[in-house]
């Protein structure tokens, strides 16, 4: 039998997988390669990204996730490739996710463009045993370590220098990270993603982007992020965003060099886990070589 931290912390899992599922960013804007593989490409350079997020600060075993993610358009010929990593631990679970993305462009106008996309996905996931000291040891947890599984997905991308639409379904396949009794405790569910943004001008020197994103996932609320950015000169970004019956969010970023960004985001919880933590923190760096300025004329939001 195993003890009341082991069914709290798989409780706390569960409640964590069914509620968010695939990593949640607040800045999700400037790295849609980890939702959306028809993203890849699509800014015209080489663009490298790095995420740091660290979730619920105060409450032990919170989600700390970093993600990292390279992609890039291949010559001329409207390819674009990309790969990426996420590496996810929640409480006495450990994952890490190897992602490879692949997609097509074809202009739909002489300012937008639709991109396909394909998601490859290999899953590396962990259970620590030892962080849950079991009354009576299950030899069926020996099982969940580094226990690989791979998977698929697909998205579509539309999208121009001031606006996107995109749908995606990065996992295809359903998992069972734990069963007890033939019961999933812990399963990763098919997660649907409908993007949207769209840039005003509104002078010279401010732009104003709103943005949504919708994830339905089955057997839990439907989740919608909305936003809304402000870029003064084409360097300074300041925004807030709200995550529905979830969190307020603020973030700030900075242009550093033509090629440098970065960019900070703070959550603000609005359920009673505000309680219990001090609120959720992310940056990130996004370095971008090889520059189609053709392409690309002013630093975009997206």
């Amino acid at each position: 039998m195993k003890t009341k931290l082991f069914s709290f912390v798989l409780m706390f899992t569960a409640m964590v997988s069914f509620a968010q599922q695939d990593a949640q960013f607040t800045q999700y804007m400037y790295n849609t390669i980890n939702i959306n593989p028809a993203y890849a490409g699509s800014r015209g350079a080489l663009s490298i990204f790095a995420l740091h997020r660290t979730q619920w600060v105060g409450l032990e075993g919170a989600p700390v996730s970093n993600a990292v993610s390279i992609n890039t358009p291949l010559n001329s010929n409207n390819l674009g490739l990309g790969v990426s990593v996420i590496n996810d631990k929640i409480g006495p679970t450990h994952e890490n996710i190897i992602s490879a993305d692949l997609s097509y462009t074809v202009p739909t106008s002489e300012t937008f463009k639709l991109s396909f996309g394909v998601k490859a996905t290999a899953n590396l996931f962990d259970l620590d045993v030892t962080r849950l000291n079991p009354a009576d040891d299950d030899p069926a947890l020996h099982d969940y370590s580094n226990k690989f599984s791979p998977n698929i997905g697909a998205g579509v991308y539309w999208h121009s220098d001031k606006a996107y639409v995109g749908l995606s379904v990065p996992n295809f396949i359903q998992t069972n990270r734990y069963d007890d009794n033939e019961v999933a405790i812990f399963k990763e569910q098919i997660n649907y993603y409908l993007i949207a943004g769209y840039v005003f001008d509104l002078n010279s020197s401010i732009k104003f982007k709103p943005a949504i994103l919708t994830k339905m996932i089955k057997g839990a609320p439907l989740q919608m992020d909305i936003s809304g950015n402000f870029m003064f000169n084409d360097k300074f970004i300041v925004g807030v965003a709200y995550r529905w019956s979830a969190a307020l969010s603020a973030m700030v970023g900075f242009q550093v060099s033509e090629g440098l960004y970065i960019g900070y985001g703070y959550d603000h919880e609005t359920t009673n886990l505000n309680n219990y933590n001090t609120g959720s923190h992310e940056i990130f760096l996004r370095y971008e070589i090889f520059k189609n300025n053709n392409k690309i004329i002013t630093p975009r939001f997206f």
